[in-house]
């Protein structure tokens, strides 16, 4: 092949990559780079999100964000939350992965019945566990004569477990789908040449199916503590961000302070921050785990 027939065949190629990734491109620009960028712009004004002045106060918003307590407990709650969820939803699916991949009878049903949660609007889940809370499980507590409380929703103490298990009951199937997806592809192999070596079960599943799940791990992990930092959804159906303030996160506040209180400028700085921890977080988490899966 000639040096000017190769380069011709490169540009034609290239080309069709471009046509390929353009429409993408652009529905990412639109739906997302030029919405974050406006966004900044606005962070730094005092637009009500009415009027036609705004007005520029440079980064007034963001040093009065620090100083906001109701923005350090909206933060405080999203990263309980958002522990909770990433620790829970990893370990539980992942022993649910494991389970039913050891060869159980009717593990078609069981993945089915695991899975559809996660199908459901969480507005719904949200009307669901409410309605569990409050008057299901009271009255299983009525008949069984127990005095167990279960309006976790009703007491700032108890709302996060509350929240925990609606939000884990959703999503534990969808993690446990990839785990499971990620076991069914290590080699038999391996596991053959660890019985043989003398190793057990223990040491074989941190010896071989942890190491060999590494990017699995790497998805969930990452997809997981993203979902839970931007819970919004879940709450507006089910606490509104209550009693009080014990269940109001960053997106809940950003939502009320922008849209209800009309100080779409600090909103505005409210959601730039969340998107700065959002990519430092996804930034970390996937460099170091994408580490682990190297080593692996």
């Amino acid at each position: 092949m000639t040096k000017y027939k190769k380069k011709s065949m490169d540009k034609k190629l290239f080309r069709q990559y471009l046509i390929l990734v353009l429409p993408g491109f652009i529905i990412f620009t639109i739906g997302l780079i030029i919405p974050m960028l406006m966004a900044f712009r606005y962070s730094l004004t005092s637009w009500d999100g009415m009027s036609a002045v705004k007005p520029f106060v440079g980064l007034k918003n963001y040093i009065d964000l620090f100083q906001d307590s109701d923005f350090r407990s909206a933060w405080w709650f999203t990263i309980l939350f958002t522990i909770g969820n990433t620790v829970i939803q990893n370990i539980v699916a992942l022993l649910f992965a494991v389970a039913l991949d050891s060869g159980i009878k009717g593990q078609k049903i069981y993945r089915t019945a695991f899975f559809v949660p996660c199908l459901i609007s969480a507005v719904i889940v949200g009307f669901v566990w409410l309605k569990m809370y409050s008057n299901v499980l009271p009255a299983i507590n009525d008949a069984l004569g127990t005095n167990i409380n279960f309006m976790l929703f009703g007491d700032g103490k108890t709302v996060l477990s509350g929240l925990l298990i609606a939000n884990n009951w959703q999503w534990i199937g969808y993690w446990m789908l990839i785990y499971l997806a990620g076991l069914q592809s290590i080699p038999s192999e391996l596991y053959e040449a660890a019985k043989v070596d003398g190793a057990g079960a223990v040491k074989r599943f941190f010896n071989v199916t942890i190491p060999m799940l590494a990017p699995a791990i790497t998805i969930c992990v990452v997809g997981i503590t993203t979902g839970s930092l931007k819970v919004y959804d879940l709450l507006v159906s089910s606490t509104k961000g209550g009693p009080g303030r014990a269940s109001t996160s960053i997106i809940y506040q950003t939502y009320t302070t922008a849209i209800n209180g009309r100080q779409y400028g600090y909103g505005s700085a409210m959601s730039v921050t969340l998107v700065l921890v959002l990519f430092l977080v996804a930034l970390i988490q996937v460099k170091g785990l994408k580490k682990k899966e190297v080593q692996a």
